[in-house]
């Protein structure tokens, strides 16, 4: 579905409406007139019940799923309409969504204010300084990257179980002395906050439309991810066929990720190479292609224990095969298969002006395709080498890794 023209051949038509627990008491003048106006009220049935009474528009509860509804919103361009909204329609709501289909110029908003800024002024904490989520209709996982040491997070909670299940999730990584804050109804007459500790979590008959706050506390040797690449290989199962530690530092810093780009990571393995992508930040992706499917699960598994699997696309498959039907990168890793023969030219073709390849090799035969490469084509071409200190006898010595050949090659 594309949105209308952006030629301005109707004036405003489609009214968003954000409303809180304090129902039409609550909305500014403007909004109680954009919303009186309409012939037709879209929300869920809690918002239209808040916005009783409705004199004489029509209304319609949300479908499930909501996007069904799209259509009938579109087809009603230029006659007045009105959507209803929790809060703010533009922090986690319905008014990003319709904007990509309804011209911004074709909408009136009429913004209350977020849950984030309720609780926030609940709380006393400064929303800058604050991560804000939402967990609704979102894995759980995906707060892990954000559970550092005395952060302050605030989020959108899916149901009544929530708190309780991120409870029990921060009490498994060593964050059992975190504060969890549970706000229900904020704004109106059946307001609730209450707070509990993880570790001893005893709330009950929490509210299904809940805002969760956590002050994270970590006790000594708490799972924490750290904000560096090169993650302990130990944060990864794996089989073997994972980009150590020292290398993987190495590689992430020569791919240089940039905000919302996607990488290719072909030959996936553990799928190291792409999870620390997205960890670089919540807009990056990453599709993962690996030919074996018990490690396409592993990678699957991996990326929610650290909290990316939404942005972590994985393909079964042989790299070359499937390049045809990847999304478009901004770069591009080749972990395993360098040698297979078109893979670094095809991946050169796909890049983008000023798109990134990076290849590591560990055999001869892969070693000669990256020479190859760089004979043709130029780049950085160097050798990596990393050594352990372990025990010999009862001394100590150094054991070697193999060398990686590493091949860096921007598109011009």
């Amino acid at each position: 579905m594309t949105a209308p023209s952006l030629v301005p051949d109707h004036a405003p038509w489609l009214a968003i409406v954000g409303i809180g627990e304090d129902g039409r008491a609550g909305l500014s003048p403007a909004a109680a007139a954009a919303l009186d106006a309409a012939e037709v009220v879209y929300g869920g049935r809690r918002h239209l019940a808040l916005a009783a009474p409705l004199l004489a528009a029509e209304t319609r509860p949300w479908p499930s799923p909501i996007d069904t509804a799209y259509p009938g919103i579109l087809a009603r361009r230029g006659r007045p309409t009105c959507i209803l909204a929790t809060g703010d329609p533009f922090h986690y709501g319905i008014g990003a969504e319709l904007a990509r289909l309804v011209p911004a110029h074709e909408i009136r908003a009429f913004p209350q204010p977020s849950a984030f800024s309720l609780a926030a002024a609940r709380l006393g904490w400064s929303l800058p300084e604050t991560a804000c989520l939402t967990l609704h209709g979102r894995d759980l996982f995906g707060i892990v990257p954000h559970l550092q040491p005395g952060a302050r997070i605030l989020a959108l909670s899916w149901d009544g179980a929530t708190p309780a299940a991120v409870a029990t999730l921060l009490t498994e990584r060593g964050l059992g002395s975190s504060r969890l804050i549970v706000l229900e109804a904020m704004g109106g007459p059946n307001e609730r906050v209450r707070e509990a500790r993880a570790e001893n979590f005893d709330l009950s008959e929490i509210a299904a439309l809940n805002t969760l706050a956590v002050g994270v506390e970590a006790a000594p040797g708490a799972r924490i991810v750290p904000l560096s690449p090169g993650l302990d290989d130990a944060w990864f199962e794996n089989d073997g066929q994972l980009t150590k530690a020292e290398i993987r530092a190495v590689t992430l810093a020569a791919l240089r990720p940039r905000a919302g780009e996607t990488l290719w990571d072909l030959g996936a393995g553990a799928g190291s190479v792409s999870i620390e992508w997205c960890l670089r930040h919540p807009a990056n992706r990453a599709v993962a292609v690996e030919r074996r499917p018990d490690r396409a699960e592993r990678i699957a598994r991996n990326a929610r224990a650290l909290g990316v699997a939404p942005r972590v696309q994985v393909v079964v498959g042989g790299s070359l095969a499937a390049l045809s039907a990847l999304p478009s990168p901004g770069a591009v890793f080749i972990g395993g298969g360098v040698a297979e023969p078109g893979l670094l030219a095809a991946c050169r073709d796909a890049l983008p002006h000023d798109g990134r390849c990076v290849a590591n090799a560990v055999t001869l035969e892969g070693e000669a395709a990256l020479l190859a490469a760089f004979s043709e084509a130029g780049g950085v071409l160097r050798r990596l080498s990393v050594a352990h200190a372990v025990p010999v006898g009862g001394l100590t010595g150094w054991r070697p890794a193999m060398p990686i050949t590493q091949w860096v090659w921007t598109k011009p």
